[in-house]
């Protein structure tokens, strides 16, 4: 009996150790299958194994998810294939992973929880920083501080993460203090008829002038196999049509345009040329953009882009054709980055073709995080593009940075703030001509598209319409005497719109020398200050592409008008001649525009010789060389000749100057025969040979 029930005993612990074994193997294989999955950037059925080693009971039944607006180039260190087995427990590396999935999805809210657990285990010492990040982009900036500083102190953390994690806080302090601006933007929700319906929505552009295009994952959109496919998380390119004040009902493009695969970014070059992005499911690492030509709304097969654009093992997304149709926009990781997704661009002609080498737009605009989504508005000469690795507010945030023509690179971007940013994924802004309107796609919202079990989220994304609020400018200054420093009371301010497009208006300073008014959006505006007995001084003011209110200052000083001439200097002719010289003509360029700027003014131009010569012979020379100026003036310059006299004075009006001993003598031929030395001489007979105008009439 007591040998029956030990053969039983010891078959039943045999079938246990089996069961372990297989269990064992079985966590194993899901383990393996999580982190090959991982590789290939599949988070969806990463999340679902690794939860699987987790606990066994769970099951296989999400679908596919789009991750167009989502997956990135994250700075996470990398594994190596070696590394599939950790040196840390099974669980600790489970929880990495999964924290990793959620990150990469930017489910922070879910990052946090398992980054939390991973952190203050201390398996994975930069997870630490992952954790804090997770806080900053959930908006919980004066957490996220606390957690960054307890981060630096930690043992084991690469120099990397302590270098970013000090750039996050002080992104957390920018943030704080962000929130109490005031908002200058109304930021909406658009509905869910049009615009947010499906699993996901993003990425408006304009299509002309009452036309726009999105993409979207919604039902009823186009499959070649719809056994297996659902449309629910397939994207898809989509168009509305403006109707009246409203928009009209989307409508898909269909085939071929949209395919089996992924389409999104479409962007339209004004000829009937779209730009989109495409991948699919089976290699989402790899996507790339292709041109499609068509007729109408009617479109031919699309045409993968060349090399320029497209390179085989890389991530190319985002189209953005700028307004004249000759430059393409977009955001890659291919080699020559300086990390991540960068921002490119390449010259293309009126078919889509592209035209010479892509260039990176720079480390101004580009870090070495992700930068994406690029919109280029050609009247404000400002590009507008979605970053993580700038100031941000936490995720993605969208940025302005303008184009200086002179330096040819684009200037520091700044933040657009609340409420365009949040602590949450912002991208994919655009505003209109004007100014007034635009469109952007955030994940800020509420997701109500995720799995029930794992609960892995769409990505969802969700279009939002962006309203500018009203602004003021207004601007205010005085006007001084340059010479005194005493204010000019009763002095006229004129402002000019430099496009004509507004009439010009003026005002006069007050008994303090002070001017104020208001100035309208969207301008550019010449202003100048003068009054009777001085020479005017002159500004510009733009209000151009500024989406806050502003006060300008700008103050004025003005030089009295002399009594006698004004020598121009750096006038010379050839010898004996009265051919102006190349340089002479430069010099007068300048002159054109004092005039032009002083257009209440009549001069005398007036030209001398020195004492070397006859009388007569110097009369008719510097007469006809005061002439020559005379005319550049009129013919190059366009100066009204009735604000011209031109003379001739050849050695009868010697200048007068300082001598060595600082006092003004005029130079004579008998003062200039009494210097010492043959260069001082010299020096004296030049002086007398200048040309010079003095004003003669002033309105």
């Amino acid at each position: 009996m007591i040998f029956n029930n030990f053969i039983k005993n010891s078959a039943l612990m045999v079938l246990m150790m089996l069961s372990f074994n297989s269990f064992s193997q079985s966590k194993r294989v899901w383990l393996q299958k999580a982190d090959y999955s991982f590789e290939k950037y599949d988070y969806a059925n990463a999340l679902k194994l690794y939860f699987m080693v987790l606990d066994d009971s769970l099951g296989l039944s999400t679908q596919i998810i789009p991750y167009e607006t989502t997956l990135s180039n994250q700075k996470l260190k990398k594994r190596n294939k070696k590394d599939t087995i950790p040196s840390v427990s099974t669980e600790d590396y489970v929880h990495h992973q999964i924290a990793v999935c959620y990150r990469n999805t930017y489910d922070y809210e879910r990052a946090l929880k398992y980054f939390k657990l991973t952190s203050l285990k201390g398996s994975y010492p930069d997870d630490g920083y992952y954790y804090a990040n997770a806080l900053m982009n959930l908006g919980y900036y004066s957490e996220a501080i606390k957690v960054f500083d307890t981060f630096n102190l930690i043992e084991g953390s690469t120099d990397q993460m302590l270098v970013r994690a000090l750039q996050d806080k002080t992104a957390c302090n920018y943030a704080l203090k962000l929130k109490n601006d005031g908002n200058i933007f109304d930021v909406k929700l658009l509905d869910t008829t049009v615009f947010n319906k499906g699993t996901t929505s993003f990425g408006v552009n304009f299509w002309g002038e009452d036309k726009l295009i999105f993409s979207s994952a919604r039902e009823g959109g186009v499959l070649i196999d719809p056994e297996v496919q659902d449309s629910k998380y397939l994207l898809d390119l989509y168009w509305t049509e403006k109707n009246g004040d409203d928009w009209g009902p989307s409508k898909n493009f269909g085939r071929p345009l949209n395919s089996a695969k992924h389409d999104a970014s479409g962007m339209f070059n004004g000829n009937n040329v779209i730009f989109s992005t495409h991948w699919s499911d089976d290699n989402i690492n790899e996507k790339y953009i292709s041109v499609t030509r068509g007729v109408g709304n009617k479109f031919f097969e699309s045409q993968k882009l060349n090399f320029n654009v497209n390179v085989v093992g890389f991530q190319s997304i985002n189209p953005f054709v700028s307004s004249d149709g000759k430059w393409l926009y977009f955001s890659s990781d291919k080699p020559g980055t300086f990390g991540g997704l960068d921002l490119w661009k390449v010259e293309i002609d009126e078919n889509g073709n592209t035209i010479g080498e892509s260039m990176n737009l720079g480390n101004g605009v580009n870090t070495e995080f992700d930068e994406k989504s690029p919109f280029y508005h050609g009247l404000l000469q400002t590009l507008f593009f979605s970053s993580n690795g700038h100031n941000n507010l936490g995720g993605f945030d969208i940025f302005k940075s303008r184009y200086d023509r002179d330096l040819k690179t684009y200037k520091k971007p700044d933040n657009l703030g609340h409420p365009i940013n949040s602590s949450k994924d912002d991208a994919y802004f655009i505003l209109d001509d004007g100014l007034n309107n635009g469109f952007m796609t955030s994940n800020r919202g509420e997701c109500t598209n995720c799995d029930s079990i794992y609960k892995l989220c769409a990505s969802c994304d969700y279009i939002y319409s962006v309203a500018l609020a009203e602004l003021e400018f207004s601007i205010s200054g005085y006007v001084y005497d340059e010479s005194t420093g005493e204010i000019i009371t009763n002095a006229k301010v004129k402002f000019t719109d430099v496009t004509f497009e507004n009439s010009a208006f003026e005002l006069l300073t007050d008994e303090n020398g002070y001017y104020h008014t208001s100035i309208k959006r969207n301008q550019e505006l010449f202003i100048k200050a003068s009054k009777k007995g001085y020479f005017a001084d002159a500004a510009i003011v733009s209000t151009i592409g500024e989406i806050k209110s502003k006060v300008y200052t700008q103050d004025f000083y003005l030089d009295k008008i002399p009594k006698g001439e004004i020598v121009i200097e750096g006038i010379e002719y050839d010898f004996d001649k009265a051919t102006l010289r190349p340089e002479s003509k430069v010099i007068l360029d300048k002159v054109i525009e004092f005039l032009e700027l002083n257009d209440d003014i009549s001069i005398e131009i007036r030209s001398h010789t020195d004492q070397r010569g006859t009388d007569s012979y110097n009369l008719s020379l510097s007469d006809r060389r005061a002439k020559s100026v005379y005319d550049y003036l009129i013919e190059k310059g366009g100066v009204d000749s009735e604000r011209l006299i031109s003379k001739g004075y050849g050695e009868t009006a010697p200048v007068e100057a300082l001598n060595s001993e600082g006092e003004v003598v005029p130079y004579t031929i008998e003062y200039i025969e009494s210097l010492l030395t043959w260069s001082e001489k010299v020096e004296a007979h030049q002086r007398n040979r200048r040309t010079a105008f003095k004003v003669i009439n002033q309105k």
